[in-house]
């Protein structure tokens, strides 16, 4: 995949650096200034890392590393309804891979990937501790549990006009 330069606006790092203000510029608080600066932007580009890196003076690559390292953080813009789908034991076990697979078959992308018209992306997480619930979808923050390949098309419906 090859990598788009974010040019970043002025404006856009006095806010990264009043994100890392806000936690005294802490290097230990690396992880929470990644999540407020991605809840902000969306996303981690590489730009965005080297300022946190900057303002934290923690190296740039302790900062990737995190952010490649845990599965919330992501270095590419998701969609405007981002879909989990579980992938963790229970939910594999009950179905899961099927569910992915009609999600992908339905939204034309891959794991990892963003529909044409930015509305959504595809990605899978390990557990979300509802596994009697398996197997699981999420669509931002709410939670679909006991999801049938069936059930995709009807899921994708509730979001497609918003």
């Amino acid at each position: 995949m090859s990598r788009i330069k974010v040019e970043l606006k002025k404006k856009d790092v006095e806010t990264i650096r009043d994100i890392c203000k806000s936690f005294e510029n802490k290097p230990g608080e690396l992880i929470n200034v990644l999540h407020k600066v991605q809840h902000t932007f969306g996303y981690l580009p590489a730009e965005v890392q080297e300022v946190v890196a900057a303002e934290l003076n923690v190296p740039l690559a302790k900062v990737y590393g995190v952010v490649t390292f845990y599965s919330f953080f992501s270095m590419v813009p998701k969609g405007k309804h981002p879909i989990s789908i579980c992938t963790g034991t229970a939910c594999y076990v009950r179905g899961a891979e099927n569910v992915l697979n009609e999600f992908k078959k339905e939204l034309k992308i891959e794991v990892g990937e963003t529909t044409a018209d930015g509305k959504f992306s595809i990605s899978c997480l390990r557990c979300v501790g509802a596994c009697g619930l398996a197997p699981v979808v999420m669509v931002g923050d709410k939670t679909y549990g006991r999801v049938s390949p069936e059930m995709v098309k009807d899921i994708i419906k509730e979001y497609e006009d918003q």
